[in-house]
């Protein structure tokens, strides 16, 4: 067997925290970005005008290198354009800027809140959201809005997008197996939108209900037909005792 000695003073995930960033927090980011994707394959299955990257590359300049966030949106433009999709995202052949960018940041105030700010900022990117899970002092979860050429944070939860036409918030649940806290899309009236997950346990309880309606109505309608049998067995007996009396019941006045 391997002998190893495992170090006895290196820090704790806790403490060091951005030691670990792009291991540790690689798969949370795509978990998160995941979900959002997944939700909007569904509530948005018949749209062909919308296009949700996750990882993928903005390129402003064939000379200059891309602009990756942790996931973004664009509308207005064609969903899939060639069988093999989209390797990376070209504003010269897009010709449509990303109306949404998210950035699943670390937990110190770093260059989401910075750097990446301004850079989104000057691309004319309309919203800019920032989620941090293991803030504790700070919002978790930050909405910017491009107003006048300037991010403004704007209040409340889940925070609507007109121009989008979903609100974003954050809660708990549960996504692959994982509960924890997760980054949802949310309606109009702020109604959260279903994982597939929860789409599927949906379906299979309405579909069990409808069983069990069509069962109910089943019973009911045998237990009319068993009626309606009763009474024509009764109907028989009353006609055969009047005839025994002599009286004709076809010819009763």
């Amino acid at each position: 067997m391997l002998d190893y000695n495992f170090p006895t003073n290196s820090p704790s995930a806790e403490e060091r925290p951005n030691l670990y960033q792009t291991s540790v927090d690689r798969e949370l980011q795509e978990l998160i970005t995941g979900l959002l994707k997944a939700i909007l394959l569904i509530i948005w299955a018949e749209r062909m005008d919308w296009f949700f990257a996750i990882q993928m590359g903005i390129y402003q300049d064939s000379d200059q290198p891309a602009i990756v966030p942790d996931a973004f949106l664009s509308l207005d433009i064609e969903r899939f354009y060639h069988e093999e999709l989209r390797p990376s995202y070209l504003l010269w052949d897009e010709n449509v800027i990303p109306t949404f960018v998210l950035e699943v940041g670390e937990t110190t105030y770093g260059q989401e809140y910075t750097a990446k700010l301004e850079e989104y900022q000057s691309l004319g990117i309309l919203y800019y959201v920032i989620y941090s899970s293991r803030r504790r002092r700070k919002p978790r979860l930050e909405v910017h809005k491009l107003v006048k050429g300037k991010y403004e944070l704007q209040p409340g939860h889940p925070v609507w997008m007109p121009e989008i036409g979903l609100g974003i918030g954050c809660e708990r649940g549960n996504y692959s197996g994982v509960t924890r806290e997760w980054l949802y899309w949310y309606d109009a009236e702020g109604k959260r939108y279903l994982t597939p997950e929860e789409q599927v346990k949906e379906s299979a309880q309405l579909a069990q209900q409808e069983s069990q309606r069509a069962q109910q109505e089943s019973q009911r309608a045998q237990q009319e037909s068993q009626r309606a049998d009763r009474l024509a067995e009764r109907s028989d007996r009353l006609a055969q005792r009047l005839r025994e009396l002599g009286i004709d019941p076809d010819n009763l006045s």
